[in-house]
């Protein structure tokens, strides 16, 4: 297991960056119209890694936002990771060939399981797997459907393909600032036995430390949107935190 790591986001609509309220696109919080800018930022505060969805994608199923996420890969000193609207080999290929660190599958780990396996066989662990539960059950289409899968099946099944990465949102959380899931996001890394980011609801830095209490049942680390761009504390103290020793 690696150290556990801070993912400071982006989300980009319409080449802005946004944050969406538990995923609803009409409840969006406009909080920049420059990614790069953004991502230098984040980049310039410490961040190791930078996490990129592009919500148009998500929402159109093939990717919109891309050229600002492959120039945050290539302009700046940090490793990139984006989710949204990847559904072909050609769009992991786009991504991964031009100085993208990891791609984010999603929807199509119910959609398109096969893809989803080959990918894993041919990238390994530049492939994650991004797992959005609304009550347990896996959602696609950028949060719009829900499937009858639940998350924990879904992370077994992939994890047995070669999944060693796993990013677990509870949409109920997500842009709540209530706090993250930390039961269901250790049970998925206990379940799978890989690696699990905690994705929703981070909103004060003891969630950081809640959450690195269950480092040795496999929780990674922490995306953190909201929290910064409203304040709630300084990415800089989110390192910090993350960087210590709990007790």
């Amino acid at each position: 297991m690696s150290k556990f790591t801070i993912y400071p986001a982006i989300d980009i609509r319409d080449g802005n960056c946004v944050r969406l309220i538990q995923g609803d696109y009409d409840q969006e919080t406009v909080y920049g119209n420059s990614p790069i800018d953004m991502a230098k930022r984040f980049a310039d505060a410490g961040a190791e890694w930078i996490h990129t969805v592009d919500l148009d994608g998500a929402k159109a199923g093939h990717r919109v936002n891309h050229e600002h996420v492959i120039q945050i890969a290539k302009e700046l000193n940090v490793k990139v990771q984006i989710g949204g609207g990847i559904r072909t080999p050609e769009d992991v290929a786009a991504y991964l060939d031009n100085g993208v660190d990891r791609v984010i599958l999603g929807s199509s780990a119910i959609k398109d399981p096969e893809f989803v396996k080959a990918m894993l066989k041919k990238y390994g662990e530049k492939i994650a797997i991004g797992i959005d539960a609304r009550d347990g059950y896996v959602a696609t289409e950028g949060w719009l459907e829900t499937s009858k899968v639940t998350a924990e099946e879904l992370g077994k099944e992939l994890a047995a393909h070669g999944a060693e990465v796993f990013i677990f949102t509870d949409i109920s959380r997500d842009g709540m600032l209530s706090g993250p899931n930390t039961e269901a996001i250790a049970s998925l890394a206990r379940a799978t036995g890989k690696e699990v980011i905690a994705s929703g609801g981070m909103s004060k830095l003891v969630d950081i430390d809640d959450l690195k209490k269950y480092e040795a049942d496999g929780i990674g680390g922490a995306i953190i949107g909201k929290a910064l761009y409203t304040n709630q504390f300084t990415l800089a103290e989110a390192l910090e935190r993350g960087a210590a020793n709990v007790s």
